[in-house]
């Protein structure tokens, strides 16, 4: 019985161990092929290159030629410079953030008059530094070298009787004035700032 069990046992390993032992190194001999494993990989980076729109070269390496594809840089543009009447502030140069102005301020009586001329906040923003720059937004600002006067620094002062009488003391006669000589002259106060930051006036 025993001699049985062991001649069976044998008949069983023979029957399903050789076959399998067979096909499996059948099939590692054709994943380890190195001509077909070659092959493939050419084909697959040729396949690659001519879906990429590139040319499709040879990569053959009997005679260790190579080339490699590259992609050219795109041409570089100018950054164009903005005119005055663009809006923004031009590249390169700091743009003012905006900042809510103090109720009763005269930055509160010019940012309703930016607003009403259909002016963006970001417009606001470069009045804010443009005047900060030229007058600290005093109503009385006074230059003596020049004689410009005012929160817009008019030159001279009395030119801004024309929007009022009391020019030289009421801020907001002198903020219409200003935003007046601003729009008839760089179009937007981004345009009067840009001005001032490359001339150092405007």
């Amino acid at each position: 019985m025993a001699t049985f069990a062991v001649l069976a046992v044998a008949g069983f390993a023979a029957a399903y161990v050789g076959p399998l032992a067979a096909s499996t190194s059948s099939a590692q001999a054709a994943e380890l092929d190195p001509v077909s494993l070659y092959a493939t990989s050419i084909h697959d980076a040729q396949q690659y290159l001519a879906a990429s729109g590139r040319s499709v070269v040879d990569l053959g390496r009997d005679d260790l030629t190579y080339t490699v594809s590259v992609t050219p840089k795109p041409a570089t543009t100018s950054t164009p410079v903005l005119t005055a009447a663009s809006g923004t502030p031009a590249p390169g140069r700091w743009s003012p953030p905006f900042v809510a102005p103090d109720p009763g301020s005269a930055q509160a009586i010019a940012y309703e008059m930016v607003a009403a001329r259909g002016w963006s906040d970001g417009e606001f923003a470069c009045l804010v530094a443009l005047w900060n720059k030229e007058s600290g937004w005093r109503v009385n600002a006074y230059n003596a070298s020049s004689g410009a006067y005012g929160i817009p620094q008019a030159l001279p002062g009395g030119k801004m009787a024309s929007a009022g009488a009391d020019w030289s003391t009421n801020p907001a006669t002198q903020i219409s004035w200003g935003l007046g000589y601003i729009e008839g002259r760089y179009g937007t106060p981004c345009g009067a700032w840009n001005h001032s930051q490359a001339k150092g006036w405007y």
